[in-house]
C-alpha cells in the first residue's frame, strides 16, 4: 500500500514541500495530496500590489505540478484528529474525512486584530487575497483627498502604505506605528525610509498606539482622532486556530512545537512549516513569520519527510537570515542586510536597483514553488515498508 502523505495549506511553505516531496519519492510507493481552498497559487507577498489594482499573473496548480504526481484536493480543513489520523474537510462533495500516515501542516497564517475594537468591522486587512480584493474595490472608489490610514509600521504597513501612495497621489495617505518609523533598521535604511515617505507625501505618527477603529476614524491612547475614510490594519499576523483545538503541543499562540526537523515534538507523524510552526532559529530565538522563514522550513521538512521513509541522511542544514527586503511601491526599494538572526548591519541596498532586486525575490519565490527542487534533477528513492510507520516521538528543546 501507498504511504499517505496530506499537505495542509498551499501557500509558500505548504505547496514547495509537496511538490518537493512528490518529486523526491516514487509514486507507487507514495501518495502525495495536497488540500487547498482555493486552485491557484496566491503571492502573499503581493497583495499590497493586488490591493492597489495590479493585476498579478495567474498560477494555477494544475499547471504548477503538472506531472509532479501531486494530488490537488480542493477544500477547507476544518479539523484534524491526530490520534485517528485524519482530516476533517469539506469540499464540493462535501465534509469528507482524509486518513493519512504522514500529515504536513502549512495551514499558515492570517491577519492579527489583536482584540482592538472595530478592528474587524471598519478595518481591511491584505493577509489574503479577499482581503486585498476587498480593500482594491474600496480603495477605486474613494474621491481625491480622503484619508487612508495604515495601522502597523512593520514589513507590511510600510509595503501597504507606500504602495497606495504611490499608486494614489491624490490621497492623503498616513502611517501609524507603536514606535519610531524602521526603528528596526540601521541608520542608513531609516533615512533612506523617510526620504520616500516623505517625496510620496506620507504622513507618520509615531509613537502611536490605535486602540480602536471607527467608520471614518482611529482612536489612539493619547486621545487623538485620526481621520481614515479606509484603515489598514497590518499589526502582524495570527496562526490559523485548527492546531490549538487538536492535542499536538502548541505555543500560546497556536504554533505547532517542532525539532530541527520541523516535526512534532508530541506526534512524530505530523510536520508543522512556515507561520503554523515554532521553529527556533539562530541566536535560539523564534523564527518571524515570514516567506523568508517559511521557505527553508518547507525544504527542511520535506526532505526529513523523505529520508525517514527512505533510509536516507537526515538534513541538517542552520535556517538563518540575509536580509529583509522591502518594497516602496514599483520605483523604490530597500534591501536591509542582516546578521544570521535578522538584527540589522549597516549595509543596505535602496533606489531603483533595490526595486529591481525585490521584484527578483519575489519572482524567484513564485518559481521555487513549481521548482521545488531548485531545478536539480531528483532521483525518486524507494520507501522501504519497515520505514514507512512514524517511529517514537523526539524530546521537546528545552
Amino acid at each position: 500500500m501507498q504511504h499517505r502523505i496530506v499537505v495542509l495549506g498551499a501557500g509558500y511553505t505548504g505547496a514547495i514541500a509537496a511538490g518537493r516531496l512528490a518529486r523526491r519519492l516514487r509514486r507507487e510507493d507514495v501518495a502525495v495530496t495536497l488540500v487547498n481552498a482555493e486552485p491557484d497559487f496566491v503571492e502573499r507577498v503581493r497583495m499590497h500590489q493586488l490591493a492597489v489594482g495590479q493585476d498579478l499573473k495567474p498560477r494555477p496548480f494544475d499547471e504548477m505540478f503538472a506531472g509532479a504526481g501531486v494530488e490537488l484536493r480542493l477544500a477547507e480543513v476544518t479539523g484534524v484528529d491526530v490520534d485517528r489520523r485524519t482530516v476533517a474537510v469539506v469540499g464540493a462533495n462535501g465534509a469528507e474525512e482524509l486518513a493519512y500516515d504522514t500529515l504536513l501542516y502549512a495551514l499558515g497564517s492570517g491577519w492579527d486584530t489583536q482584540g482592538v475594537p472595530g478592528t474587524a468591522e471598519h478595518a481591511h486587512e491584505i493577509a489574503s487575497r479577499p482581503g486585498a480584493l476587498r480593500l482594491r474595490e474600496r480603495l477605486a472608489r474613494l474621491d481625491a483627498g480622503q484619508s487612508v490610514v495604515v495601522v502597523g509600521g512593520g514589513l507590511t504597513g510600510l509595503e501597504a502604505a507606500t504602495e497606495i501612495a504611490e499608486a494614489r497621489p491624490d490621497l492623503d495617505v498616513a502611517l501609524a506605528a507603536r514606535g519610531d518609523l524602521g526603528d528596526w533598521l540601521s541608520p542608513k535604511g531609516r533615512e533612506h525610509l523617510r526620504k520616500v515617505f516623505g517625496r510620496l507625501g506620507i504622513t507618520v505618527h509615531e509613537r502611536t498606539a490605535v486602540t480602536g477603529v471607527e467608520a471614518g476614524r482611529v482612536a489612539t491612547a493619547d486621545g487623538r482622532a485620526i481621520p481614515a475614510a479606509v484603515t489598514v490594519w497590518t499589526t502582524g499576523f495570527a496562526v490559523h486556530p485548527i492546531a490549538k483545538a487538536t492535542a499536538l503541543k502548541v505555543t500560546d499562540a497556536g504554533q505547532i512545537v517542532v525539532d530541527g526537523s520541523m516535526r512534532s515534538v508530541s506526534h512524530p507523524d505530523v510536520y508543522a512549516v512556515g507561520d503554523a510552526a515554532m521553529v527556533m532559529g539562530p541566536g535560539d530565538k523564534p523564527l518571524r513569520m515570514s516567506c523568508a522563514s517559511g521557505t527553508p522550513t518547507a525544504w527542511q521538512a520535506a526532505d526529513a519527510i523523505a529520508a525517514r521513509l527512505t533510509g536516507g541522511k537526515l538534513p541538517n542544514t542552520p535556517i538563518r537570515y540575509f536580509n529583509q527586503c522591502i518594497s516602496l511601491g514599483r520605483k523604490e526599494g530597500l534591501i536591509q542586510y542582516v546578521t544570521a538572526d535578522d538584527r540589522a548591519v549597516q549595509a543596505v541596498l535602496t533606489g531603483r536597483l533595490a526595486a529591481v532586486y525585490k521584484e527578483l525575490i519575489c519572482k524567484g519565490a513564485a518559481w521555487g514553488v513549481a521548482n521545488p527542487t531548485l531545478g536539480l534533477p531528483v532521483r525518486r528513492r524507494r520507501v522501504t515498508r519497515e520505514r514507512a510507520t512514524a517511529g517514537p516521538a523526539v524530546k521537546a528543546p528545552a
